[in-house]
């Protein structure tokens, strides 16, 4: 079952307590100390554009590349109000194309968990690589092993709004580092813009769609990234425990990779 079909739906509302604008200004602040000011910047995994949005708004020509186009459709619609000239492709990061280099890349919000192959996150970092303008910068966020089996494994996390609600189920594989949650989505009728089967539920009196969605996400350690890295031809540079400019531990749940492009692998 696709993930982010119905759920793109909602996506904004459930994030809502994300910090994107901090996040953005961090972004920002680690691309300008590598001389990154402007230019034509390349975001992976971009979703709804929430962080494509501002980064654009920072001056930078933003390119978009996602899977869903639930997602896109919703990122496009931003576009529109904000007018901002970003492009948005519906491509899988696995083997995504572009017309010409970027100045830097960028992936948050734990899409790289969603490779989980390590051949196939090399790939990843070959394009990134091969999409890099000389000593370009890729910036990317991954969760760890230690978030998984720690703090999401086999945990049910649930929330409920006036229009809607959900029920996230987690299922922490530790042999294979694969967590998997299950994501039972109630949407008020007319809310949804279409997904998977479906079915319903009424609550005081008000009819609710029901969604289901299956999203599989692998657990990485920084020494498992900086291998990719480095069989994929970038040049590891640094890593940050999320959000700070303190170096992971033992207990980082999400960290910060910064790489750099140094001539295409063969």
């Amino acid at each position: 079952m696709e993930a982010y079909t119905s759920f793109a739906s909602v996506y904004d509302r459930f994030m809502d307590n994300v910090p994107y604008t901090e996040w953005a200004e961090y972004l920002h602040g680690l691309l300008r100390e590598y001389q990154i000011e402007d230019g034509l910047i390349l975001e992976l995994g971009c979703g709804t554009g929430s962080m494509t949005e501002r980064l654009a708004g920072y001056g930078y020509d933003m390119i978009g590349v996602d899977c869903s186009g639930e997602m896109l459709d919703i990122a496009r619609e931003k576009k529109e109000r904000s007018g901002h000239d970003i492009l948005y492709l519906l491509q899988d990061m696995r083997e995504f194309e572009l017309y010409g280099t970027v100045r830097a890349a960028v992936s948050i919000c734990d899409s790289m968990n969603y490779i989980l192959e390590e051949r196939e996150l090399e790939q990843v970092f070959r394009l990134v690589n091969n999409y890099l303008d000389p000593g370009g910068i890729f910036i990317f966020d991954f969760n760890t092993e230690y978030k998984y089996r720690e703090i999401l494994g086999n945990r049910t996390i649930a929330e409920d709004r006036e229009d809607c609600g959900f029920i996230w189920d987690n299922y922490y594989y530790e042999e294979e580092r694969i967590n998997e949650y299950d994501l039972t989505l109630f949407i008020r009728a007319g809310q949804e813009r279409g997904g998977p089967e479906h079915d319903g539920v009424r609550q005081d009196g008000e009819w609710f769609r029901r969604f289901r969605e299956t999203h599989v996400q692998k657990g990485y350690t920084l020494e498992g990234m900086k291998a990719a890295l480095e069989n994929a031809g970038l040049l590891y540079l640094c890593a940050y425990d999320a959000d700070t400019r303190k170096t992971p531990h033992a207990q980082s749940e999400r960290i910060y990779v910064i790489a750099r492009e140094r001539g295409k692998a063969v």
